[in-house]
């Protein structure tokens, strides 16, 4: 093979590395109906160009809201899917971790995530409105605290936030930016990257028309501030982490990727609440994909 040729392939090569999608293995349960978890985050990661790659933990029917659910765990089936990965010799550019249903759940995402080494974010959805979900356990909930030592972005909710660091809730859920400005690096010095999104915050400063992330990036604080619209519904957060974390990975700041994902989910709830669905329906963020860049 001549100089020329072989110069025309490394240039190939590294063309091919500047120019392949972003790939992000994305460790949740998938749910039928509902919009929530996998069948939310996959379809909005994908619209802002990242290849997603599930690693589902448990498939449902429908999601726990519903009084009636058919639920088959997959913590059984969750190494010999790894394996496989390792097998094939994948890589990926990212993993990000959701809802975890056992303390071995737990267990096998901290072996997947040492086998591949890559840009972790942790989604430590645990609970929320203070309470912890009837399914973790204290075992679960220090296994999440112990995985934070491989984050490089955590996004806990308020509830998540004060599991992570055995604190108290606050009375009705109210916080003041300082409290926030010491959870959320409190937090960060648990992680690798420094980095927390404290989400769907009421501010003692505000008459609760509004709802805040409380952004902590390797020691820079900023608030991020919309109008309050409509009840609880299935899925918010979900989908909040979903462009949060995909345009944090495509290269944008952490200001920036949590204002277009609070901007992304103020439109889907507004939508919900014109067309009158059921809280646990979830968004109809189909309707926005497109507005995704």
């Amino acid at each position: 093979m001549g100089a020329g040729t072989s110069r025309r392939s490394r240039k190939r090569f590294w063309l091919n590395v500047m120019l392949r999608q972003k790939r992000l293995a994305l460790i949740n349960d998938m749910t039928g109906f509902g919009r929530c978890s996998v069948t939310v985050e996959l379809p909005i990661i994908s619209a802002l160009k990242i290849q997603v790659c599930p690693l589902p933990t448990a498939l449902l029917s429908v999601h726990t809201g519903f009084k009636d659910y058919f639920l088959d765990d997959y913590t059984e089936r969750m190494d010999s899917y790894i394996d496989s990965w390792q097998r094939n010799q994948l890589t990926f550019d990212a993993i990000a971790t959701g809802f975890l249903g056992s303390a071995a759940q737990i267990a096998i995402v901290r072996r997947f995530i040492k086998s591949f080494p890559t840009v972790v974010i942790i989604d430590p959805v645990m609970g929320d409105h203070g309470k912890i979900y009837k399914s973790y356990t204290r075992e679960m909930c220090r296994g999440l605290r112990e995985l934070l030592e491989f984050a490089d972005l955590v996004t806990p909710n308020l509830t998540e936030a004060c599991e992570l660091l055995g604190v108290a809730y606050p009375s009705e859920g109210v916080v003041s930016d300082s409290e926030l400005a010491t959870m959320a690096a409190n937090i960060a010095a648990k992680t690798r990257g420094g980095r927390v999104v404290i989400t769907g915050v009421t501010l003692d400063i505000d008459d609760g028309s509004n709802i805040a992330n409380f952004i902590f990036d390797r020691g820079e604080v900023n608030i991020v501030t919309s109008r309050r619209l409509g009840g609880d519904r299935s899925g918010t957060g979900d989908a909040f982490f979903a462009v949060a974390a995909a345009s944090w990975l495509n290269g944008e700041n952490l200001i920036d990727a949590t204002a277009k994902a609070a901007d992304f989910v103020a439109k889907c709830i507004a939508h919900a609440e014109t067309l009158d669905l059921p809280w646990n329906w979830g968004l109809p963020f189909e309707e926005f994909l497109t507005d995704l860049r």
